[in-house]
């Protein structure tokens, strides 16, 4: 039986529910299981906190705290599943029924099976930090006031601040089955975030900044500032740029939602649901050689890092594509049973679903040059520094990608004038084929990809 580190006394540093508390609840339930009956628990307990600053004042403070439990009862192939948003009384009883009632409407399923030990060992990750636990609310709330001045202050071109916010959470869960796996973890997390408007001869653009970290001590308020004063007032003047094909430069935040794209494209479930353009091409070259891209959720810099997957198996590293081949795609235990293959640690999920899969810290491996020396090597491009629409533009089947864009011209292997409402268009596939550099400059995002400076070498530019 594989175990986390629990915390001693069954309460959590934060005064809540700890993981050995959470970790008895789930036993209890999994403790209740009949004959021929499958059982796992899930439990969890979260805190939430959030501060919006406006003009010198505190828009709003929230502070949230939620807990839940989901029972999965699975019995000759057929899966039943309950979830309560509460621990109280004999509410872990009453949802193992619900469960068990609900077995009898389901489908026979030959691959329907809770998951098994599988003998990795769990990463060793430090993703708690107490001194958030004990950070004064006063203090939380002086930081978000803080950002708003100096957003306003970073440039006079800034005319306002549409917002300004400090939020953090403390999560803590444990997930037992009937076939002995037993996980619990303990993970917190904070950000800063503002967005600015800058206005100049009565045009207003919009940027952005953020700082994310584990303790409030990693977040850095001025950074944020200065980030979303540039973002924005670099943007005045912006004109529709000429249409064409071109080299494009895509940022680490626009990057990473393109990774991200793609890593979803990298599950089992979609390739098994046909939701997938990559579904029949294990082992061929499916990007540029220069490009590898790894989902690890046990690097402890990842926003999204976690010890354990939603089924309570260890996660870990996995390699996607290798100098362009593509190696793997992501499993839970159902979906490698499926596929006749191993889970690879890599499924999601809630205590109010059933577990998916899905890449949870997907990056690439960096090249030597950094975006100033990428930018400098294109003679005449573009960099985008914002997309909209991504997700609708789209299609992972096909890997049809049009999206609307904004940024700034590249000209002579320098920047130039910012330009915006134009799309950029190709296929996802072409796109990887067609990548030419990866920058120095992984970043981690609040997503689940790093971002990097990607340059692709040539796209559809449809602007005037």
């Amino acid at each position: 039986m594989e175990r986390r580190p629990e915390v001693a006394d069954g309460t959590g540093a934060e005064g809540g529910v700890g993981e050995t508390a959470l970790l008895a609840v789930a036993e209890r339930v999994i403790g209740l299981a009949g004959p021929g009956e499958q059982v796992e628990a899930v439990v969890v307990h979260e805190r939430e906190t959030e501060v919006r600053a406006y003009e010198g004042e505190v828009e709003s403070l929230t502070s949230a705290e939620s807990q839940g439990i989901g029972v999965r009862v699975v019995c000759d192939g057929r899966q039943g599943f309950a979830y309560a948003g509460t621990l109280g009384g004999d509410v872990a009883a009453e949802v193992l029924a619900e469960a068990r009632d609900n077995v009898a409407f389901a489908t026979p399923d030959e691959h329907c099976a809770v998951a098994e030990p599988d003998g990795v060992p769990f990463a060793a990750l430090d993703l708690y930090r107490p001194e958030l636990v004990a950070h004064p609310t006063a203090d939380k709330v002086a930081v978000a006031l803080e950002l708003e001045r100096l957003v306003r202050a970073a440039d006079p071109r800034v005319s306002g601040v549409e917002s300004a916010e400090y939020g953090d959470s403390v999560a803590v869960g444990a997930v037992a089955t009937t076939t002995g796996i037993r996980s619990t973890s303990r993970e917190t997390g904070c950000f800063l975030s503002a967005y600015a408007l800058a206005e100049q001869d009565g045009e207003t653009q919009t940027g952005f900044g953020f700082s994310l970290g584990r303790a409030p001590g990693d977040l850095d308020v001025e950074a944020v500032a200065a980030d979303a004063a540039e973002r924005s007032t670099r943007m005045l003047g912006a004109t529709k740029p000429e249409s064409g094909r071109m080299a494009v430069v895509l940022d680490p935040w626009v990057s990473a939602q393109f990774l991200g794209i793609v890593a979803g494209t990298l599950s089992g479930e979609a390739v098994q649901k046909g939701r997938s353009m990559f579904a029949e091409r294990l082992g061929e070259a499916v990007a540029a050689p220069l490009l590898t891209l790894v989902d690890d959720p046990t690097d402890p810099e990842a926003t999204s890092a976690t010890a354990a997957d939603g089924e309570g198996l260890a996660t870990r590293r996995n390699v996607l594509v290798a100098d362009g081949r593509l190696e793997r795609f992501v499993h839970n235990s159902e979906t490698a049973r499926r596929a006749g293959t191993a889970s690879t640690g890599s499924a999601v999920r809630g205590y109010s679903s059933t577990p998916g899969v899905g890449a949870r810290a997907v990056k690439v491996a960096p090249g030597p040059l950094g975006p100033t020396e990428l930018v400098a090597g294109i003679d005449d491009g573009l960099l985008v520094q914002g997309v909209s629409g991504l997700h609708s533009g789209v299609n992972p089947v096909s890997g049809d990608f049009s999206t609307g864009a904004e940024g700034l011209r590249i000209r002579g292997g320098e920047l130039a004038e910012p330009v915006r409402e134009f799309t950029i268009a190709s296929t996802i596939q072409k796109m990887l084929q067609d990548l030419v550099a990866v920058g120095s400059d992984v970043q981690w995002l609040p997503m689940r990809a790093a971002g990097v400076t990607l340059v692709v070498g040539e796209l559809t530019v449809s602007g005037r």
